[in-house]
């Protein structure tokens, strides 16, 4: 999504793609409430709109979409760009190419996206993401005398992008692009960008993370980071007021403990869709977090009983403690690391016929069973608590169980985590980990 301030107003536009398409909300409190969706049919077929606000008072929304005609090669794609009504909250007018394809056609380029304008002087820029979200992925500037174009490419393009560096640089960032430039009260220019962290090659289970770093203008052009060079871990922060310590940290070591004793869940936690009923419960007994196991399964693609924080670091460990057994033969109540609903690894206390059981489970693909595969097991005893933790070290995730005060003791060995990388699973959100339940059928 991206969001803009414009004469008290907040506006955030986004894509839901399959359930709608485009559509904008607002507000003039970005902490909320927000409005309803306006859908924007005009952009059917397009996804990442973006809102740009004239001081002449025009105001436009510029998008990617579908190109005139068939598309030439896979990944063809065009920036277009139409007038927006700001009372009405409805484009209007004809629709504009302004990139079609690339900064390059003659070299196919794919995926062009992520568009913005902004006026800076007499020009109005144009940035753009291009080449892919994988390792091709890059940032490239166009500019202008009019906000609908024709729009003309820096001849050094890219202005950001890690392609063709060596993979075994160290502490390498790659993926680089989908960029927004933006201006402190001081003058200063910086750009939001995404990007991910790899563990090896282009295998990563942390997902796409925002990055900052300082724009440079030369000629007329802003650069993000000179052809070559590499993303730092670390840079100076921008000369801005220190802003209140959050309360869960987005970078560095740190360890975060939830105790569930506030009355509703924190932001931090995250389920899969929307919630189909109230099956987590904070308030009942406070200090412990209820789960309803229901017979939904972590594979069945729709709401299972699961509540999961993102996995923020290469090498990370999440422990809960289980306070009794399941009752019912088939329950499992466990902790997952889930990158979706086809990848998953989990390890989980189930009642059997002949006692109560501690299982490893893989599902490793969408032609597995929804319920995963047992990959390990062993009987444990038949009354809790038990305490369950799971360890990423890179590309390797191993879980361990331990009986009421009993140390931790492994269970399954080291597991092959790069099923649950982005490469292997798809998707950008990275693994989460969290307490599910299930109910056996």
């Amino acid at each position: 999504p991206t969001i803009n301030h414009h004469d008290g107003v907040f506006y955030i536009l986004n894509t839901c793609v399959d359930c709608g398409g485009n559509f904008l909300i607002t507000a003039t409190d970005p902490a909320g409430p927000w409005s309803d969706p306006v859908w924007l049919p005009d952009l059917e077929g397009g996804i990442d709109p973006s809102i740009f606000f004239d001081p002449d008072g025009s105001a436009w929304i510029t998008n990617n979409g579908p190109p005139v005609g068939a598309p030439r090669y896979d990944g063809h794609r065009a920036i277009w760009t139409q007038r927006f009504d700001i009372a009405a909250k409805k484009t209007f007018g004809p629709r504009t190419l302004l990139v079609d394809g690339g900064v390059d056609p003659s070299t196919n380029p794919i995926w062009i996206e992520g568009p913005h304008i902004q006026k800076v002087g007499d020009w109005y820029y144009l940035t753009c993401a291009e080449g892919g979200t994988a390792e091709g992925h890059s940032q490239v500037v166009l500019r202008s005398r009019k906000p609908d174009g024709p729009y003309v490419a820096f001849e050094g393009n890219p202005i950001l992008t890690q392609r063709g560096l060596p993979q075994d640089r160290a502490l390498p960032i790659t993926s680089a692009g989908h960029a927004q430039l933006v201006q402190t009260p001081a003058g200063d220019w910086w750009a939001t960008f995404l990007a991910v962290r790899p563990y090896e090659g282009d295998f990563y289970n942390t997902g796409r993370e925002t990055f900052l770093l300082p724009v440079t203008w030369t000629d007329g052009w802003p650069r993000i980071l000179e052809t070559g060079a590499t993303i730092p871990y670390v840079h100076t922060r921008p000369d801005l007021p220190a802003e209140p310590a959050p309360e869960v940290p987005m970078n560095g070591a740190f360890t975060v403990r939830d105790d569930f004793d506030t009355t509703a869940l924190p932001a931090r936690w995250i389920m899969m869709r929307n919630p189909d009923g109230a099956w987590y419960d904070l308030s009942s007994r406070p200090g412990t977090l209820l789960l309803d196991a229901r017979a939904v399964e972590l594979g069945d693609n729709a709401n299972p009983s699961f509540l999961g924080r993102r996995q923020q670091h290469m090498d990370a460990q999440a422990v809960t403690e289980l306070e009794a057994a399941p009752q019912g033969v088939g329950d499992r109540f466990g902790l997952a690391a889930l990158q979706n609903d086809d990848y998953w690894l989990t390890l989980s206390v189930t009642r059997r016929a002949d006692g109560v059981w501690a299982e490893v489970r893989r599902r490793a693909g969408p032609d597995e069973a929804a319920t995963g595969a047992i990959v390990a097991e062993r009987r444990v005893a038949d009354t809790g608590p038990y305490r369950l933790q799971v360890t990423a070290k890179g590309p390797t995730y191993g879980f361990a169980l331990a009986e009421g005060d009993g140390a931790f003791q492994a269970i399954g060995g080291d597991l092959d985590g790069k099923m649950l990388s982005t490469k292997t699973a798809g998707g950008f959100v990275g693994v989460t980990m969290g307490p599910f339940a299930v109910r056996g059928r």
